[in-house]
């Protein structure tokens, strides 16, 4: 089984100005991310507008994901939904299909009390043998899972191994888990890692963020490592702003996506409908904000 850790960032998808998938950007999207030495990828969530992909989308940008990494690190799919058997369903084609583990939010149209939580998830691992990360995050979900029930489901199965925690605060929330669940579950930090280095001083042992920024917290991640903790927070804190910018609810993937194209990384900033696209000034924000990282001479 496969062990996740390190810095695993979330695949923004490619678009072109017409919205249709660009392979050529998305490859290119790939490579920076390998040569920017993440410890993984994870596909569809969030900040991959996953919400916004039909199914041959979906099979199409994961064949090509595969056929770029290659084995070099592994890859995390998104299978969650909003009914127990197509997640289920999903999560078995992911794995038939080459993924190296499942990252599953919680249904959250008819939300679940703590049993229903608990039969979703347990009905996932009994057709599944690759890890299962709990995706914890109630602002999108609407779903609140305690870490008592977290670390429960943890040691309930032997592949749901790992929680992304993204219920504020998050720092204690760690804690509390990892007390819970010992030796039988990891942590990792989300929320683009705002507040990565009080998750990992307290036993988070990953972060999930964009990918515009995946280089810089890969500097970060390596300082922390070597316990060069003063150096840690002055990059991080280099990059704050930014990372504040892109926790606007709704205009993060807009944003990552113009540091991309701003990076030479992406052809396009387009976005899907629901997601929402950031205006001129924005746009002007965010130059300013990327300005100040890469004058920074750790960058």
């Amino acid at each position: 089984m496969v062990r996740l850790q390190g810095v695993v960032p979330i695949l923004n998808t490619a678009f072109d100005d017409n919205g249709d998938l660009d392979l050529y950007s998305q490859e290119k999207l790939v490579e920076f991310l390998l040569e920017s030495g993440v410890h993984g990828i994870a596909l569809f969530g969030t900040a991959g507008e996953g919400y916004a992909l039909n199914g041959e989308e979906r099979d199409k940008i994961f064949a090509l994901v595969r056929k770029v990494v290659n084995g070099r690190v592994p890859i995390v799919v998104s299978t969650g939904s909003t009914g127990t058997r197509i997640a289920v369903e999903q999560s078995v084609a992911a794995e038939e299909a080459g993924a190296d583990a499942l990252m599953i939010v919680p249904p959250y149209y008819l939300k679940p009390d703590g049993n229903g939580v608990r039969h979703y998830f347990e009905s996932i691992a009994a057709r599944v043998t690759v890890p299962i990360m709990i995706q914890d995050a109630p602002a999108m979900t609407g779903v609140t899972m305690p870490a008592s029930l977290l670390a429960g489901l943890c040691k309930s199965a032997d592949c749901i191994r790992y929680v992304k925690i993204e219920h504020p605060p998050t720092a204690p929330k760690i804690t509390a888990f990892v007390n819970e669940v010992g030796k039988d579950g990891f942590a990792f930090g989300g929320l683009n890692g705002q507040f990565l280095i009080e998750e990992v001083r307290r036993g988070s042992t990953g972060v999930m963020p964009g990918s515009d920024l995946a280089d810089r917290f890969r500097q970060i991640w390596n300082l922390l490592e070597a316990k060069q903790y003063d150096e840690a927070h002055k990059v991080f804190n280099v990059c704050l702003p930014l990372l504040r910018f892109e926790l606007q609810p709704g205009l993060g993937v807009s944003t990552m996506k113009h540091n991309l194209v701003r990076r030479g990384v992406l052809k396009s900033s387009a976005v899907r409908h629901p997601t929402l696209s950031i205006d001129k000034h924005g746009v002007e924000e965010v130059t300013t904000l990327w300005n100040q990282i890469d004058c920074y001479e750790y960058c």
